[in-house]
């Protein structure tokens, strides 16, 4: 499918040269003197090498198709971990590269999508929002309210994160996927 350079958004997985690249950040760049342009940031979703690379906003580029099978996380094996179809119940081995910084929000027993391009799994949707239990941090201040300095605590899965200061050890919290900070408690 063929986007104008324009239509490119965070988050799309392109095609170039025959590898899928991810789009970390797009600016869309209009200089007083010369053409306006559209400059990325894009990740090779193979080797995870990330370039910047400049389009012209007329330039088309293909968006890679793909599709999403709901699956469940079930385990770390070494340097893979193994993903489980919700529907016919097989298992596939994904590589921790691949996963990147989406192992740090997953617990074994969650459902996420799985984003195939040609069969072959590419990466994961996470939900927006996980619930994480607090294992480590230090204790509040007296009298702290919510608008007080945040504290850094360690969740479960090892992210750590910034909380406000009445929020303590053994307690939940909701945590934004997308950008990583505290949302709330659970």
């Amino acid at each position: 499918m063929a986007l104008k350079a324009t239509q490119i958004r965070a988050g799309q997985i392109l095609i170039r040269n025959n590898e899928l690249f991810r789009v970390e950040s797009v600016d869309h760049v209009t200089p007083g003197k010369g053409r306006a342009h559209v400059q990325t940031l894009l990740r090779n979703m193979r080797t995870g090498a990330a370039s910047d690379v400049r389009f012209s906003s007329d330039a088309k580029v293909e968006k890679a198709v793909l599709t999403t099978v709901e699956m469940e996380y079930l385990y770390a094996d070494g340097d893979s971990h193994v993903f489980m179809n919700s529907e016919t119940y097989e298992q596939f081995p994904l590589p921790g590269e691949l996963l990147g910084k989406a192992m740090d929000y997953l617990l074994p027993n969650t459902t996420v999508k799985v984003l195939l391009h040609e069969e072959r799994p590419v990466g994961l949707e996470l939900p927006n929002s996980v619930t994480l239990k607090i294992v480590e941090t230090e204790p509040g201040l007296k009298g702290a309210t919510a608008a007080g300095s945040p504290k850094p605590a360690t969740l479960e899965t090892g992210l750590v994160v910034s909380i406000p200061q009445f929020v303590e050890v053994g307690e939940s919290i909701e945590v934004d996927t997308r950008s990583g900070n505290y949302l709330t408690r659970a």
